[in-house]
């Protein structure tokens, strides 16, 4: 009889452990069917190469006088899963210290970037998204919706520069006469 328990636990044990790794059936998601997943795509492989650590010169072009220099760093990084790049700013001039934090991420279906900009500067947030669907080349995005200010329009161009390891970022914005100007410019070399 003991032989008989012992066969007993020893087949209650192997049908445990053969069902424990038995593939099981995958989870559904109901949230699929209102916003399907979606994978990293060519956009997401493009700002991939914006990864690192950089030193950062920013050029801000005032309506009047002189151009204003300020040096900083950034440290960016793709999150969630390889679907945004996150960007950290932080500058100091004349012992004052500003951040900003930038993300942008690409939709696979329209081929567009969208991105957002907060800093340590204003209390608003920047919304900004491409017209055009992505080149390949450089990211070209507009100033977007949710209320943006009359005045306040803007374009940016972003280049990969010195095989990538150079970035510029120019912001432009309404001129004299309706002509588009350079407001800013973010130049940024890769650390070694």
């Amino acid at each position: 009889m003991p032989r008989l328990r012992l066969f007993a636990v020893l087949g209650l044990i192997a049908v445990t452990v053969a069902f424990a790794q038995s593939p099981q059936p995958p989870k559904k998601d109901p949230q699929s069917a209102i916003e399907p997943r979606s994978a990293p795509g060519e956009g997401q492989k493009f700002l991939a190469k914006f990864v690192g650590t950089w030193e950062v010169k920013k050029t801000f072009h005032p309506r009047t006088g002189d151009p204003v220099t300020q040096s900083g760093s950034c440290v960016q990084e793709m999150t969630h899963g390889g679907r945004f790049l996150k960007s950290e700013f932080t500058f100091e001039k004349d012992g004052e210290k500003t951040t900003g934090t930038g993300t942008i991420g690409f939709e696979n279906d329209t081929k567009k970037f969208t991105s957002t900009w907060i800093d340590s500067r204003a209390n608003r947030m920047s919304f900004r998204q491409s017209k055009e669907a992505f080149d390949g080349k450089q990211i070209e995005l507009q100033a977007a919706g949710l209320g943006a200010e009359p005045g306040r329009a803007s374009r940016t161009v972003t280049k990969l520069e010195a095989d990538g390891e150079k970035i510029v970022h120019t912001q432009y914005g309404a001129g004299e006469g309706g002509k588009e100007r350079v407001v800013m410019e973010l130049v940024m070399t890769k650390k070694k």
